[in-house]
Order: structure tokens, then C-alpha cells, then sequence
């Protein structure tokens, strides 16, 4: 369960509790937006999982041709992917940063990501790759 992520835990979600008003919502590396992404999925939080992608953000599961734009779109794959017991497990291999924007690669995914004006990082560009199997 997704105890070490106080942004994550805000009363949505299953057995989810109230994050201290001290905290600030949102990732502050790209390393912790992934796992505020697998917390999501942990908890299967559709409005986290929304969260936590730009406006017009764009997610391609494997090598299906299909394209979900937007957070809610987003939000509605990661559902039809819970649906099937899939998951994604934060696992960045290699985070490499130029200024607001970086580029991480792990085991299931190659992202892009960019700081906003508040200071807190979202997906712009997620491309998911699992195995059939997943």
C-alpha cells in the first residue's frame, strides 16, 4: 500500500487518509512522479492517476496504435487497465534532466515529463510497453 506518499493520500481511493496541510500536492522529482503513478495504480485512484498528466497529455499503451489525450482519457485506459490486472511498477532506470523537462526510461515505459510554474512535475508523453503477458 502506498504509505510513503502523503500527496497520494487525501481521502480518495480505498483505505486512503488525509495528507497534512503542510504538504504539498505533486511530484517534486521525476522519480517521485513515478511512484506517485504506481500509488495511483496500487490504490486505483482515477482522479491521481488524472492528476498527474499535463492538459493534452499523451498515453500509448504497447504497440497498439491507440492514443489516450487528455487526463480523463488517461484516467479511463488506466481503469480498462485495472479491469485486467495490469500494473505498473516504478522502476526508472535512467532519468535524464534538461532544465523543466526530462526524459525517464524504465522497465515497463519510456516517459516525458515537464516542471510546471508551481514546481511539481506531470507526464506530458507516456508510453507504456508490457508484455502480452501483462
Amino acid at each position: 500500500m502506498a504509505t510513503g506518499n502523503p500527496a497520494l493520500w487525501n481521502g480518495r481511493g480505498r483505505g486512503a487518509g488525509v495528507a497534512s496541510p503542510a504538504m504539498r500536492p505533486g511530484a517534486r522529482s521525476p522519480e517521485e512522479l513515478e511512484t506517485l503513478f504506481e500509488d495511483a495504480f496500487v490504490v486505483r485512484d482515477r482522479e491521481a492517476i488524472a492528476e498527474l498528466f499535463e492538459d493534452g497529455a499523451v498515453l500509448v499503451r504497447g504497440a497498439t496504435p491507440t492514443e489516450a489525450r487528455g487526463a480523463q482519457e488517461i484516467a479511463r485506459v488506466a481503469t480498462a487497465m485495472w479491469e485486467r490486472d495490469v500494473t505498473y511498477v516504478a522502476d526508472p532506470r535512467r532519468v535524464l534532466q534538461a532544465r523543466d523537462t526530462a526524459l525517464v526510461v524504465a522497465q515497463h515505459g519510456i516517459n516525458v515529463v515537464r516542471r510546471g510554474d508551481n514546481g511539481t512535475w506531470r507526464y506530458a508523453i507516456s508510453l507504456l510497453d508490457f508484455d502480452d503477458n501483462d
